[in-house]
């Protein structure tokens, strides 16, 4: 993403405008805010909401919004909290290739590297975590529980893990 945005070129009237910004008084924020997003805006959005707010609508007018796989994601984060109010939103890790996870099974230390493309056990490669717990324990186990990287299923801790 970050290439991304390095690749466009600023716009000198939205930087013009953004300028602006913080010179405006609050009445003349709501009238911006009114323009631009169509609707009042909320009575608890003091000048520094209000400026936020308008600089990211303008910005975003200007140079496009969230990625689609962004998107995709927050509103799968928004159906789950929908879902379940009082309950607890798991987002799905990322682990950078190079990272190594260490587990503990009966007394004997496993190490796994991540790869860009798997991940490496004991010199071999496997395409997923799954199939190097299930090599270590000889039985089904869902791999990223096994190396710690998800709860067990209906398991709760204290400290709201």
């Amino acid at each position: 993403m970050k290439s991304q945005l390095s690749s466009i070129e600023a716009d000198p009237a939205v930087e013009a405008e953004l300028d602006r910004l913080p010179t405006l008084p609050i009445v003349e924020l709501r009238k911006r805010y009114r323009e631009l997003l169509r609707t009042q805006p909320p009575k608890a959005f003091g000048p520094d909401l209000l400026r936020r707010s308008i600089a990211h609508t303008i910005q975003e007018k200007s140079y496009g919004g969230l990625p689609p796989v962004t998107r995709r994601l927050l509103n799968q984060l928004v159906k789950t909290a929908s879902a379940r109010p009082n309950g607890r939103l798991e987002l799905p890790r990322r682990i950078k290739p190079g990272s190594e996870l260490v587990r503990t099974w009966n007394r004997r230390i496993y190490r796994v590297t991540v790869m860009a493309e798997g991940f490496t056990f004991e010199g071999k490669t496997f395409a997923s975590l799954s199939e190097i717990a299930t090599a270590i324990t000889g039985t089904r186990w869902n791999g990223p529980r096994f190396f710690g990287l998800r709860e067990a299923a209906g398991r709760k801790g204290t400290d709201g893990k």
